[in-house]
């Protein structure tokens, strides 16, 4: 087996998504996990801009730190996971969270951003409904004291 071929491999067993983009921002891997989390097979995302996973309202953010990082060849996001929305191809919101690595080419520039992505999409929503419940708790134990 090929070095190669283990990669392919590995990149789609992984159960997260991996999406690498070139420096415009335009998909060139798109791992099985991408496909499942995103909707989109890889013959519909290879080539695209990233626009496609990107809520609309989110995209001018999104691109400036993009062309930052691309001149700059820093990122804060290698280590720290950066939670945002993201959209699926039916249209319906997710809730991701990832870090991504630069890939530079032999004089040092970055040529690649890889991304390692994960649908926190429930536990999102958990955590909201616990939050809610714990506010509707607060306020009936308030309203429980003053009552007294």
């Amino acid at each position: 087996m090929t070095a190669a071929l283990d990669l392919a491999q590995l990149l789609d067993a992984v159960g997260d998504a991996i999406v690498v983009c070139d420096q415009a921002g335009a998909i060139t891997l798109w791992n099985t996990g991408a496909e499942r989390m995103f909707g989109f097979a890889p013959a519909e995302a290879l080539g695209q801009s990233l626009d496609i996973i990107i809520p609309e309202r989110q995209r001018k953010r999104h691109w400036d730190g993009y062309d930052v990082t691309m001149r700059t060849g820093v990122t804060r996001y290698g280590t720290s996971l950066l939670r945002v929305p993201a959209v699926h191809k039916d249209g319906h919101a997710l809730s991701i969270a990832f870090t991504v690595a630069l890939v530079h080419s032999a004089d040092g520039k970055p040529t690649h951003v890889a991304a390692v992505i994960r649908d926190e999409t429930e536990r999102w929503k958990e955590e909201r409904n616990l939050q809610k419940r714990v506010a509707e708790l607060e306020a009936k134990l308030k309203a429980t004291e003053q009552a007294q």
